[in-house]
């Protein structure tokens, strides 16, 4: 592919935004003809907050998102892409107006689909890729934008994005795969690597979140010792095991007292704890406020914004403000 020059990047940046500002009209996140693909929006700015994240890449059009992972900054604007190649909870902040509000694009990352293109990709003999990292953000290269440029423009016709908006689809997983991000999917989805081993572990907590997860039997399955496991988690997850089931339990708490207007109690009990205080005060000391505080400011942004509850994990719902 010829290199585009700057005015032609510049452009093509303009025409994805165009096309994010027609397919989501209202603030918040918008679901597209294609389940893995929302659109974010955001006219205001949201100040730093927790969130919690499938898989899945983020291409930013217009405006600025930072996230915080430990003691790790990312910043991603119209010139950075993100890949989350693990399911993580952070704290996320989002710098936008009514005049230039935030515009973005996220794409769940099917796994089957990514597995398949790694084992094709590995047989061919593919590019060597850069150690493994649970997110990190990199510049979006022309390929790539031209790729995304084409799904919006697809998503915009129902039978367009029917027929190939799953095609450029899967060459958006490959420009991904084979740049300089490729390394943590393709680790993710082979066992065999202690990064692999980790991901793992994250979605059977995922899976398992109201169950007594016990740290040494991730690690037997994991097939390291309880050192070993705890230094390899922490180094894709900037926190340790116990620390990372605390905060997904408790975004999957505020999910189910925002969205199914579960009492406090009672979803406390849904996500595994068998303490009303505890989780009452390990809920305050996440998120700053009490759960039924926090229920009601969420409860409150979802009537002025009703596209701000976004699907994650699976056929889970978390309320994750843009």
């Amino acid at each position: 592919m010829v290199e585009k020059t700057p005015i032609q990047q510049q452009i093509v940046q303009q025409q994805m935004t165009a096309q994010v500002l027609r397919l989501a009209p209202t603030q918040g996140m918008t679901q597209t003809a294609l389940e893995s693909v929302r659109l974010m929006r955001s006219n205001q700015p949201w100040p730093r907050h927790p969130v919690l994240y499938e898989p899945s890449i983020c291409i930013v059009c217009q405006g600025r998102k930072r996230g915080f992972l430990g003691d790790q900054v990312f910043v991603y604007d119209p010139q950075q892409y993100l890949v989350l190649s693990v399911p993580l909870p952070f704290e996320g902040e989002t710098e936008a107006s009514a005049e230039e509000p935030f515009l973005g694009v996220s794409l769940r990352i099917d796994l089957t689909v990514a597995a398949e293109l790694v084992l094709a990709l590995d047989e061919a003999g593919g590019p060597a890729v850069p150690a493994p990292a649970g997110i990190c953000a990199t510049p979006l290269d022309a390929p790539l934008a031209d790729a995304v440029l084409r799904l919006l423009q697809a998503l915009a016709s129902p039978l367009e994005a029917r027929l190939i908006g799953p095609s450029i689809l899967r060459e958006i997983y490959f420009r991904v795969l084979t740049g300089e991000q490729g390394g943590a999917i393709r680790a993710a989805l082979t066992h065999q690597s202690q990064f692999g081993k980790v991901a793992k572990a994250l979605r059977r907590i995922h899976a398992e979140i109201d169950a007594d997860i016990d740290v040494g039997s991730l690690a037997r399955e994991a097939g390291m010792s309880v050192p070993a496991f705890h230094a390899h988690f922490k180094a894709v997850t900037q926190t340790s095991p116990i620390q990372y089931v605390k905060a997904t339990r408790l975004h999957r708490a505020r999910l189910l007292m925002v969205q199914e207007g579960a009492s406090a109690a009672h979803a406390a009990s849904r996500v595994g704890y068998e303490s009303a205080s505890q989780f009452s005060r390990e809920f305050k000391r996440f998120f700053g406020r009490t759960p039924q505080e926090e229920a009601a400011a969420m409860r409150s942004i979802l009537v002025n914004s009703p596209a701000l509850a976004t699907p994650m994990l699976g056929d889970r719902r978390y309320v994750a403000a843009t």
